[in-house]
This record gives structure tokens, sequence and C-alpha cells, in this order.
């Protein structure tokens, strides 16, 4: 069996008298596309906030590679290898495509992240960058302003920046949300790309039941912020309370 990369050990968080996520212990392993599913109001997002850094755990923690990171800030997560694109995007919305995914390579590479210091002596970054823009379908918005960008073409830089981190865990919310019939297929491509690689976890927080179908290793399902179920697609989809309770018609109309 491969290796765990990263745990959530009884993870909740309140807010007030709510419990939003509540005592959510899972195990997720390299080479894993888990899907995080449930209706909504579930905890799906809180839940990956709570895995990415953005709220802080009222109660359990998180563990990746081993180590607890319960407490660390979110750039300090980032750095030890969990990504989520929303972390990534616009950030510097008056520069254009190419530039911000060199950025990231930069940081990546040790040369800090300076948007100042993006001239002829960081010239090898820029084929790399090139690449990665060429494989998110947006060569010719190359030289765009990330400010001018098409919603559609704002979430395939998100997975642009996330491609060029590299992180140990992948994190995608929705991330074909708002996007064209003609768009999304080419970041469910790159997700299924990223999964073939066998060699990092990722997350998907989705609600199209045939994406899920497509890429899923695995479904938890969340509701009222508890893990409701937790197994192999076909044998979650089966569940008669998983169906009536949580996924309502969606397993059938997706």
């Amino acid at each position: 069996m491969s290796h765990p990369i990263l745990e959530t050990r009884d993870l909740s968080v309140r807010f007030g008298g709510h419990v939003a996520v509540d005592r959510i212990s899972c195990t997720f392993r390299t080479g894993e596309l888990t899907a995080i599913v449930g209706p909504n109001g579930a905890g799906k997002t809180t839940y990956f906030n709570l895995i990415s850094g953005q709220i802080a755990a009222s109660a359990g923690s998180v563990v990746l590679n081993g180590r607890n990171i319960t407490r660390m800030p979110v750039a300090q997560r980032t750095h030890l290898g969990i990504g989520r694109a929303f972390q990534l995007t616009n950030l510097f919305p008056n520069l254009n495509v190419l530039e911000n995914v060199r950025l990231v390579i930069q940081s990546k590479a040790g040369r800090g992240f300076n948007m100042l210091s993006m001239a002829s002596d960081h010239d090898d970054l820029t084929m790399p960058a090139e690449e990665i823009v060429e494989r998110v379908r947006l060569t010719g918005h190359a030289h765009q302003p990330v400010s001018e960008l098409s919603h559609g073409n704002q979430r395939k830089l998100e997975v642009a920046l996330l491609i060029a981190l590299d992180p140990l865990v992948y994190m995608f919310d929705e991330p074909t949300a708002g996007m064209s019939v003609d768009e999304a297929p080419v970041v469910l491509d790159l997700i299924a790309e990223l999964k073939a690689r066998k060699d990092r976890t990722i997350l998907l927080v989705e609600h199209k039941m045939d994406v899920i179908r497509t890429l899923a290793d695995r479904i938890i399902v969340l509701h009222n912020g508890a893990l409701a179920a937790d197994g192999e697609p076909a044998e979650v989809m089966a569940s008669d309370v998983v169906r009536d309770a949580y996924m309502g018609r969606e397993l059938e109309d997706g």
C-alpha cells in the first residue's frame, strides 16, 4: 500500500456554537485521488481550509509526511508541500501570465519570490514556464496581464501555478466551476495527467458526478461537518444512505 502522506486526526472547528467540521479522521496516500463530496453546507470547503491553513482548527490535528502542521501558517504549509490552487491566483495581477508562472518556478528553485528580479538572470526559468503555459492552453495569452483574463482562463492559470509549485498534495476546490463546456476538459485532463504520475496526492472537491466517476480512486462524503462515508467510488455511490441523505438524485443524473 502506498505511503500515507497526509492525515487529519479528529479535525474539528467551531464557529460560535456551530460545529462546521466535526472530528474528521482521514488518511490520504501518495498516488491516490480522493473526491470530497456532500450537499451544500456539508463542510467540504471548511475541511479544505483547515488542511491548507486558511482557518485554525478548534481541535484535532493535520499531519503532513509524519509532521504535525496544525499550527503552521499557510505559507509554511505551502513550503512543506500543501498546494491549493487559489492560494496562488493573481499573485501579481498586473504582470502577465508567463511572468506569474515564472515567479512560482523562481520561488520553487530557491531564488526568492521577488518580481523585481525577473531580468536576464532568470532566463533559464522562462522555458519551463512556457511549457507549463502551453500545457494549460494559455500560450495565446502568455503576455496578457492576469487582471484581463476571462474567468475560465484564470482557472487555467490557477492550475498552471499549482503545477509550477509541484506540491506533494494538490488541492482542487471545484476546479471547473464557472468554466465553459469547451474550457473545462483542459483542466480535467491536467488533473488526470497529475494523477497518472502516481507520485502525488490529489484532493478534489467536486459536484459533477461524471467527473468523480472518471477521476476518483476514492470518495469521502461529508454531511453536517462529519464524515458520512469513505470508500471506493462504486461502493460509496451504491450506498442507499449516501444516495438518499447526501447526494440526492445527482448520482443518477450525473
